[in-house]
């Protein structure tokens, strides 16, 4: 049976419990809400009773929103959720939607509560069907009622305005509760004004219906002889009970609205505080005089408006400053790459003042390389936005320092994990070396990155990963793996925050899936292509900021000298070996000497091996292209051993003793150098000259 103490509509003491059973039956649909997936299946009749075409419907509640005014959908949601965690098994309510054509219309609905054995509601299945005529005869027999009725019927109102008005955030969405509620509608107002007081004048804000606008009246004074500013001065309200009182009061405004045929009004301050912070004005057309239950019921509604209003203007400012915090944390600008196109997008949440720790930036880094951070700090507050730009400031240091993709990272975390603060963070790291297309990736617990070809086919680059940082340095696991990704030319990486790929009811894999078909169908250039993936977003809504960067690699028009690439080999870390390799013939075939890879790959591969077996630390391996009279590429293995390499001869039989003399068979030149504690032993190969 449907609940009639959840209901939000005033309804008469004779109105039966049970709803005329053959009226109940015509227009009525059924719904099947799983709770689980957040899917709201509706039949054909309930589709009709919405006005709603089944290709118009994407099972999505939220898509009910262009037939449920913003008023009755708070109402609504209020009711479905006291109902779910008040234990109840069923609710009802009326409620009113918008049709097609623009004109409003009664609903009724029922729903039944399914819950699991914990109590848990899984499953909501209830009835939807036309009220109009219903409530057409409920309000037949309230005009019929007694004076007891219309005061019952008033104050409801007043309650119904206030509960709407408690989910207003913005000025404009209490704007928008006047305006669309039913509330004011059942009080007969013909016409609504409201203003705001701004440095001593009073701003209109809202002015209804369409065409009743005064000319001149958009600013005025507070010392005009006009009915807000005098309510605004004396912070008392004002009942005009007659038209021809209202044109003795207020002949300057008079004239201008005489084609409303308005006979009384009443004008209410909007009082926070002790002090004024607008004014409201009810007008009517089929009134004289208020009752003194009227103008009560009348002041309070201007006392809940007045604390809406300041709790909006008190919101906003909030907002304001949260959002100028989190832009300060961010880059102001993103430096011009050469040999690459960068765009760089961020879009808040729709959760008003609450913002995030998302966060983008892009490091210039010595020979031709570049640095592409993509983070997210845990959190929705300003503290995440300020821990934010510490994190970046210091990601950016290290970079600029010149310490490999792993260690920016691991530093990273140290640095977190020592701040007085308990969050954690999510944050990927691509060093991209743009002369060649080999982009050494970090990442630490964020998403992987995307890879997008010149033809438009888009894939998911999976990214062996390290824990989040601070959590990585609490737990002492500081060991990032690097993966290696080839950027060819007119390809393009894209790295983004989990706000533009997680959506409700979906897991992230299906995410990543819908991310890369619309990447796949987005447009070629980088900034229309970014600006096509925040448009989604925004339409999309969403509890989560969103920060992506796209960097698409060009071809160079001349050849840059001076490219450099380094790789950490860790002693037991096969895979590490296996990307310096790869490293190693990216990096060959990019400097156009791809017919010295197998020679330059064995001599690498040859001193990294030395070194793991004959020190006991990790092995560092760095190219780089020297520019000269000739070009050569230079290979350099260093270790924390300050012992000098042997060349010895091997015997028939023996299985070591040959690497040094390969590498003087294969290279141009070699030879060891002393590096502080360590040493590097490096070679040289000479480069045919690029046509």
């Amino acid at each position: 049976m449907v609940d009639r103490g959840a209901s939000a509509l005033s309804l008469p003491d004779d109105w039966p419990a049970h709803p005329d059973p053959i009226l109940a039956l015509n227009h009525m649909g059924t719904f099947d809400w799983d709770l689980d997936n957040g899917v709201f299946r509706m039949d054909a009749q309930a589709h009709e009773v919405f006005d709603l075409r089944p290709d118009e419907y994407d099972g999505n509640p939220a898509t009910l929103a262009v037939r449920v005014p913003p008023p009755e959908g708070y109402r609504l949601d209020g009711l479905v959720s006291r109902a779910m965690k008040d234990g109840s098994e069923n609710y009802g309510t009326y409620f009113r939607i918008r049709c097609r054509d623009g004109t409003m219309r009664w609903t009724h609905t029922q729903g039944y509560i399914r819950r699991d054995e914990t109590g848990r509601p899984r499953r909501i299945v209830g009835i939807v069907r036309e009220a109009t005529e219903e409530l057409a005869e409920i309000e037949q027999r309230r005009e019929q009622a007694a004076d007891d009725e219309a005061r019952r019927q008033q104050t409801s109102v007043v309650q119904l305005t206030t509960a709407a008005l408690a989910h207003a955030r913005t000025i404009q969405d209490v704007i928008d509760v006047l305006k669309d509620t039913h509330g004011l509608t059942h009080l007969g107002a013909t016409s609504l004004v409201m203003g705001l007081v701004e440095a001593g004048r009073i701003r209109l804000v809202a002015e209804g219906p369409s065409g009743s606008f005064v000319p001149g009246t958009l600013i005025t004074r507070i010392d005009e002889q006009y009915p807000m500013s005098e309510v605004v001065r004396t912070l008392s309200p004002r009942f005009i009970e007659s038209p021809e009182e209202f044109e003795d009061s207020y002949p300057i405004l008079w004239p201008h609205i005489t084609d409303l045929h308005i006979t009384s009004a009443a004008y209410m301050p909007l009082i926070a505080q002790a002090r004024p912070i607008g004014a409201i004005g009810l007008l009517y057309n089929d009134r004289r005089g208020f009752t003194t239950d009227e103008r009560n019921v009348l002041v309070a509604l201007g006392s809940s408006i007045a604390q809406s209003l300041q709790r909006a203007m008190f919101y906003e400012q909030e907002k304001d400053l949260a959002s100028g915090l989190q832009q300060a944390m961010l880059p102001r600008t993103i430096p011009s790459v050469p040999g690459a196109d960068v765009a760089v997008r961020y879009r808040s949440a729709s959760l008003g003042r609450d913002i995030g720790g998302d966060w983008y930036d892009l490091i210039p880094l010595p020979g031709g390389r570049v640095g592409a951070v993509i983070g997210d700090v845990q959190g929705h507050d300003t503290h995440a936005a300020a821990v934010m730009g510490q994190l970046r400031i210091v990601l950016r240091a290290y970079a600029a320092e010149g310490h490999t993709p792993a260690t920016v990272m691991a530093r990273a975390s140290v640095f977190l994990h020592e701040l007085d603060t308990d969050r954690f963070a999510t944050c990927l790291y691509a060093e991209a070396d743009l002369s060649t297309g080999v982009v050494q990736v970090v990442r630490a617990g964020h998403i992987d990155p995307l890879v997008r070809e010149p033809g438009g086919a888009c894939r998911r680059v999976s990214v062996e990963g390290g824990l989040p940082l601070g959590l990585s340095a609490e737990f002492g696991q500081l060991e990032y793996p690097v993966g290696t990704i080839e950027l060819d030319a007119d390809h393009t990486l894209l790295l983004c925050t989990d706000g533009l790929v997680e959506q409700p009811g979906t897991d992230l894999d299906d995410g990543m899936q819908t991310l890369t078909a619309l990447i796949a169908t987005g447009p070629k250039d980088v900034r229309d292509l970014a600006d096509r993936l925040i448009d989604v977003a925004e339409e999309r809504g969403g509890d989560d900021d969103v920060a992506l960067l796209l960097l698409r690699r060009r071809v160079l028009d001349a050849p840059q000298p001076g490219g450099r690439l380094q790789q950490h080999v860790a002693p037991g870390d096969p895979e590490a070996l296996t990307a310096a390799r790869h490293m190693i013939r990216a990096a060959v075939r990019a400097w156009g000497a791809a017919e010295r890879t197998d020679e330059i790959e064995l001599v690498a591969d040859e001193l990294i091996t030395n070194a793991l077996m004959h020190t006991e630390g990790s092995a560092v391996v760095t190219l780089r292209v020297l520019a000269g009279s000739e070009r050569r590429l230079r290979v350099e293995v260093e270790d924390s051993s300050s012992a000098l390499p042997r060349r010895r001869e091997a015997g028939e039989s023996g299985v070591s003793g040959r690497g040094l003399l390969l590498v003087d068979l294969l290279t141009d030149v070699w030879g060891v150098e002393a590096r502080g504690g360590g040493k590097a032993v490096w070679c040289e190969f000479v480069l045919p000259e690029r046509p």
